[in-house]
């Protein structure tokens, strides 16, 4: 026999109600169980019900279960259905659910359904709170072990229970509960999606619209439905491509929601800065990603101020349980200062998130963050031997090689300190401290940056220029004195240093703040001429003077051995800033391991040097009785092989 589609639809609405549990379980729902004692003769569901909210009376005897009253608020019916029988069967356990929202009243008897009242719409009027009233206990037959949501009203045998509602207004009331949920955006779309609606469907907290799509379904520009008194020209517009209708349904629904409200929305690790509209975008009972077409999204707003931007965000409940926004999936269009277009290739919640423009995303943020400050730690304390070491070893002789690698190694301790201490600094809360550990933590990085370059000048000096003695003043001058001067005209200048937040691209509500260089328009400029062209100056002559040292002494006997060639190869490479040139190989599909390797590798570049130096003087012991018995080398052989091994 062929089923009607209609009839098709309302089981498809009672399977979810249940699979769901849709809001069973609060005072706004009534749901009252228990086990139904009767004959063996058959057996029939009577039910006589009107409209109103007065009571609802639950009865039975030896072969009739009766519903009554007057709680709804569009249905009016009476009528009997027969039930199975089985004459061994002496009683059926049975259940009364009724939804008030959407008119909805179900009884289940022995596991099967019946629909006394089908669902007409959310209802704005509604009778609800249904409290305990008269009861009439009963004989052989009745109903035992009467329940409300599983709390037992009596475990006697009880022929009538009657239960007295209060009229309210229902839709405001789910709107009060559905705000106090952490997924209370969830609740109104299933309740729209179970209203067995199609157009409009109005909520104090939301608007919706339901569309059906059928076959040959070609896609569908719409503007939302437009709440009391909002300005028209300020509605959200969607256009749902055609890719959303599967190809495997006949029919399917997919609800447009409008949300005025961000109360629906709180609940995650910090509240972000949203325009006031969100929209939600659900197709029933399907997950809807990877779109081949994007659906399109046009948020109307007031012109945003000129530092802020807006971005298109969204909060995937797959999986986030808590409100978290993230920019994956969605790709921002400005129309102009009052439009704003979100593409994006999955359906959920949609948002403009506001920020202030100097705010960039980072990738895995937390981790490498973790992993830098782990790093700087251990850099720290390497710094702090080497620098033992180095004065140690040197005490009493005027060694030019032992100076210039004490200025890096000073520079690098004070780089790593400042930066642990900047996310600690900058939720202190004070902006004058923070602007100091700002040019502090900048100070240490040029710093670093100029030692680099000395020690590129230093190598240069001993492969070229043996038997020249440069003061030590020359290589303090560049590698403390040059930094400061930068800093002081940048601070001479101001708005250069101050609180930054970094945003991580997987959780765009949680910013790490740091004190650092703010992303003003001087501060961008100077980044760019001073850091960056620093950085490449010495990049590129690092590169170059690593070169010619590996080509001055690679012919050496000692060089055959693998560990003294990477040893030194390596040490030079950390003592000549090469390893810094990662930062300009951000891009591509390698990208994510080049951002780690950077992190690694610079943070640890105190304890590399000590490692190298450790290493090579347990070589050069072992070396010096071989080295003492050969005059061959020339004494620039002998100026490199200090410098390789200091």
């Amino acid at each position: 026999m062929k089923q009607n589609p209609k009839t098709v639809r309302m089981w498809m609405i009672i399977c979810l109600l249940f699979s769901s549990g849709l809001a069973l379980e609060n005072d706004r729902d009534f749901k009252m169980c228990g086990i139904w004692r009767h004959g063996n003769t058959s057996r029939n569901l009577k039910y006589d019900l009107n409209m109103g909210c007065e009571k609802i009376e639950i009865s039975a005897n030896e072969s009739t279960l009766s519903i009554r009253g007057s709680i709804t608020a569009k249905c009016a019916r009476s009528s009997s259905i027969h039930l199975d029988s089985n004459a061994l069967q002496n009683q059926s356990n049975f259940c009364v659910f009724w939804e008030p929202l959407l008119d909805l009243l179900i009884v289940e008897v022995n596991g099967k359904n019946h629909i006394l009242c089908e669902p007409k719409g959310l209802q704005g009027s509604c009778c609800t709170d249904l409290s305990q009233g008269y009861q009439k206990k009963g004989g052989p037959y009745g109903i035992m072990n009467g329940n409300i949501h599983g709390d037992i009203i009596s475990e006697d045998v009880v022929e009538i229970y009657t239960f007295e509602g209060d009229s309210i207004n229902c839709k405001e009331k789910f709107c009060d509960e559905a705000s106090q949920k952490s997924r209370g955006a969830n609740m109104i779309e299933e309740v729209v999606m179970k209203s067995n609606t199609t157009g409009h469907v109005d909520l104090p907290c939301a608007q919706s619209t339901v569309i059906e799509m059928e076959e040959g379904f070609t896609g569908l520009n719409l503007t939302l439905p437009a709440p009391p008194f909002e300005a028209p020209n300020m509605i959200p517009s969607v256009y749902l491509p055609s890719c959303l209708k599967s190809t495997t349904k006949i029919k399917s629904k997919v609800v447009c929601t409008y949300y005025k409200t961000e109360k629906l929305f709180k609940g995650g690790p910090s509240d972000p800065t949203l325009l006031d509209v969100i929209v939600g975008l659900s197709v029933e009972n399907e997950i809807i990603k990877n779109l081949s077409e994007p659906v399109k999204i046009r948020f109307h707003h007031d012109p945003l101020p000129a530092n802020c931007s807006g971005r298109c965000v969204s909060w995937d409940t797959r999986k986030d349980n808590e409100v978290n926004w993230r920019y994956e999936g969605c790709n921002t269009f400005k129309i102009n200062e009052r439009e704003t277009e979100c593409r994006c290739d999955h359906l959920t919640y949609f948002a403009i998130l506001v920020q202030v423009k100097q705010r960039d995303t980072v990738r895995h943020l937390e981790a490498l963050t973790f992993i830098t400050a782990v790093g700087c730690a251990v850099s720290l304390v390497s710094c702090l031997v080497l620098f033992y070491w180095l004065c140690k070893l040197r005490k009493g002789k005027k060694n030019q090689t032992s100076l210039v690698h004490r200025g890096l190694v000073v520079a690098i301790f004070i780089l790593c300190l400042f930066f642990i201490l900047t996310g600690t600094m900058a939720n202190v809360g004070n902006k004058t401290v923070c602007v100091i550990t700002g040019t502090l933590l900048h100070y240490s990085l040029l710093s670093t940056l100029c030692w680099m370059a000395m020690e590129v000048f230093h190598a240069f000096l001993l492969v070229r220029k043996v038997f020249s003695s440069t003061p030590p003043w020359v290589f303090y001058l560049g590698g403390f004195g040059l930094p400061a001067l930068l800093v002081v005209i940048l601070l001479s200048i101001g708005d250069i240093y101050g609180e930054r937040k970094i945003v991580p691209s997987e959780n765009i509500t949680a910013h790490y703040r740091m004190c650092w260089m703010l992303d003003s328009a001087n501060s961008l400029l100077a980044h760019y001429i001073i850091n960056v062209g620093l950085l490449a100056v010495v990049l590129s002559s690092g590169a170059v003077m690593l070169f010619l040292v590996v080509k001055e002494i690679r012919n050496r006997p000692d060089w055959k051995k693998i560990d003294v060639a990477f040893l030194s190869i390596w040490g030079l490479t950390c003592l000549f800033g090469t390893t810094w040139g990662l930062g300009f190989l951000d891009f591509g599909p390698l990208s994510e391991a080049t951002l780690f390797l950077f992190c690694i590798i610079n943070s640890l570049q105190g304890f590399f040097l000590m490692l190298r130096y450790y290493a090579l003087e347990r070589i050069k012991k072992k070396d010096d009785s071989s080295l003492e018995g050969s005059s061959s080398g020339s004494s620039k052989q002998h100026m490199l092989h200090t410098h390789e091994n200091s």
